[in-house]
């Protein structure tokens, strides 16, 4: 009995001793992490349910309001180059989702399209929103349009950012960190090992334009996505991954203007995605930036928000009103 019990023991002090040396990460501390990645801006916001949404509403009070919202295992700060240039036009808030980084897990441990734009809308009225246009990029912009679908007289207007939705190319070459979240098995493994290099060479892969990747982003992509519940949230929410495209026959009934942008260099979602989109939408309009990846307002700030501020300023026709429906009288 003695001599299993200590081999058992010495298993066990081997498998600690290999995690240690494959890269064990422990999760952040949410103090040390508000102290960092938070800012003047930021406002933690209490929307029922037991969960509290890092936000920041920045930019001119009376303005024009600006939603953005950041695709997978990103954070609010994606947006702080739109927020630069459009801050003195433009009412823009910004958020992190369910699952992302300050905000943390979702209480319920729901990460479907309808947690997410319940979350969103949540929020949304708890700030007293009630008309707004709608950012997205990547899985953000998953979100957008699902929002679009439930809550289409909410919004002046859709962006989609190389938007999460069309059909998967099965020769896609995915950045690793995608590759271990979706993989079964070894994303139980990334709960405790997440080394830093995986998001530098995910971060890396996502993009064109490497002169954006900075050691203090690959930093804030890793200390984030290691945040008390994220990563559990990350496999949560990638076994539920083939639940996206449930609504996409449904992408014809948006008749919010709708503005499509992407880099025609994006590997996680190829560029066709644009025409996928511009087909399924009717009306939309359709910007490609050559040379550019996955994430055209960092790569491209000031080309991508000119575009957008462009867009936004246009006049559009009014949507016809519904026909009311009178009461019969008693």
């Amino acid at each position: 009995m003695k001599r299993a019990l200590k081999w058992i023991i010495g298993l066990l002090v081997a498998a600690i001793a290999v995690l240690f040396a494959l890269g064990y990460t422990p999760d952040t501390e949410p103090a040390a992490m508000k102290a960092k990645y938070a800012s003047p801006a930021s406002q933690f916001v209490d929307v029922g349910g037991g969960l509290t949404m890092h936000v920041r509403d920045e930019g001119k009070r009376d303005g024009p309001v600006l939603v953005l919202l950041h695709g997978s295992n990103a954070s609010l700060h994606t947006w702080e180059p739109w927020v630069a240039q459009l801050k003195d036009k433009y009412r823009i808030i910004s958020l992190d989702q369910i699952g992302h980084g300050l905000t943390g897990p979702n209480p319920t441990g729901q990460y479907d399209g309808a947690a997410f734009v319940g979350t969103l809308d949540a929020l949304m009225n708890r700030l007293g929103v009630t008309r707004f246009a709608l950012a997205g990029n990547s899985m953000g912009g998953y979100v957008a349009w699902e929002y679009a679908l439930a809550h289409p007289g909410k919004l002046t207007h859709l962006v989609l950012v190389d938007a999460a939705g069309p059909p998967d190319d099965p020769d896609k070459d995915l950045p690793i960190g995608f590759r271990i979240a979706r993989t079964p098995g070894i994303s139980k493994i990334a709960l405790v090992i997440t080394p830093r290099s995986v998001f530098e060479r995910s971060l890396r892969g996502s993009v064109s334009n490497q002169t954006m990747i900075t050691p203090a982003m690959v930093d804030r992509y890793w200390e984030l996505n290691r945040y008390p519940g994220n990563r559990a949230a990350t496999g949560a929410r990638f076994a539920q991954y083939g639940n996206r495209n449930r609504n996409t026959g449904r992408l014809g009934e948006i008749k919010v203007p709708t503005l499509i942008l992407w880099g025609s260099e994006d590997k996680l979602i190829p560029v066709n995605g644009a025409d996928w989109f511009a087909a399924q939408i009717p009306g939309s309009v359709k910007i490609v930036y050559p040379g550019i990846g996955h994430i055209p307002m960092e790569e491209a700030p000031q080309r991508t928000a000119a575009d957008l501020d462009a867009f936004l300023s246009r006049p559009f026709p009014s949507p016809p009103k519904q026909p009311s429906m009178a009461l019969p009288r008693r």
